[in-house]
């Protein structure tokens, strides 16, 4: 079986962003900055930089920032050339022309599994991957092109990172034989287990590549934990076929799903740009002098 290229991403980006309530009241937790750059830009170009051309957003009512984000502006643009802000401009325009983006709605909170199922007619008979929105990664290769590496056609594969056992109910956790110091042939996916319960130490990270059998095994998953719709649960099934694998990523992972999070993902790529490197250090030794 040939493997068609893979030129599509989904981001199930709906959530509420209730851990950073009450700013999330108005703005997008997806559109909240990490220096002076919202965290969905992160995720995008990551995906971009592994070879997608389309960018499927499953958002929600009141996220409309994310969309128009990304969207080209003209009229600002055209201020920014008529005063001669050059370098200003070149940002407006590349944010505006990074991929093509597809919007579609999930209407009700019903889980990841059934976010990524509302981009079925968008997304098509392809493969596909899927990235969430709090995992940050940074790293050499992106994340996602090293789950691509040597994607079999019909299969899935999942980013995977080792965790302590008492964090295994944050996680969908993974088990099953290492057929290469990185790469894992999944036998057993349980989401959010009880530490005395998950099958291992490794956790799902949120990156996907996923086969368009798996729509179908997602119209047909019933609630599980939390009584939503899991993502794991249907590729539970794929890999009680032999049909997944994980991929033990390299690169750093930043969780921005919560405050300290975000928090950290922000000083450590503020701290990676040159201009910012010395006053960032600067404030963060006069902090602690106090």
């Amino acid at each position: 079986m040939s493997t068609p290229p893979i030129r599509t991403a989904v981001l199930p980006v709906a959530g509420l962003g209730t851990r950073f309530l009450p700013v999330t009241k108005t703005v997008p937790k997806e559109m909240l900055p990490i220096v002076d750059r919202p965290c969905i830009e992160y995720v995008v170009a990551e995906a971009v930089a592994a070879g997608m051309e389309r960018i499927v957003l499953v958002t929600a009512k009141g996220k409309d920032a994310q969309v128009d984000y990304f969207r080209p502006s003209p009229s600002l643009e055209a201020h920014l050339k008529a005063a001669g802000k050059d370098e200003l401009l070149a940002e407006v325009h590349r944010v505006g022309h990074m991929a093509e983006i597809v919007t579609v709605r999930q209407d009700v909170a019903l889980g990841l599994g059934h976010a990524v199922l509302q981009a079925r007619e968008a997304v098509g008979d392809q493969p596909f991957v899927v990235l969430l929105g709090d995992d940050i990664i940074d790293a050499e290769v992106p994340c996602i092109a090293q789950l691509m590496e040597g994607y079999q056609a019909g299969n899935g594969v999942v980013a995977l990172m080792e965790v302590p056992l008492e964090e295994s109910h944050r996680y969908g956790m993974c088990a099953g034989s290492m057929r290469t110091p990185t790469r894992m042939q999944i036998d057993k996916m349980v989401e959010k287990p009880a530490p005395a319960d998950s099958p291992s130490r490794f956790a799902i990270v949120g990156r996907y590549v996923l086969p368009p059998e798996v729509w179908n095994i997602l119209a047909q998953t019933a609630p599980g934990a939390g009584g939503e719709i899991q993502l794991t649960d249907a590729l539970a099934q794929l890999a009680r076929e032999g049909r997944m694998e994980g991929h033990v990523f390299s690169g750093r992972r930043f969780d921005t799903g919560n405050v300290v999070g975000l928090l950290r993902a922000s000083l450590y790529f503020a701290l990676k740009r040159p201009e910012l490197n010395g006053p960032v250090r600067a404030l963060l030794d006069e902090l602690r002098g106090q």
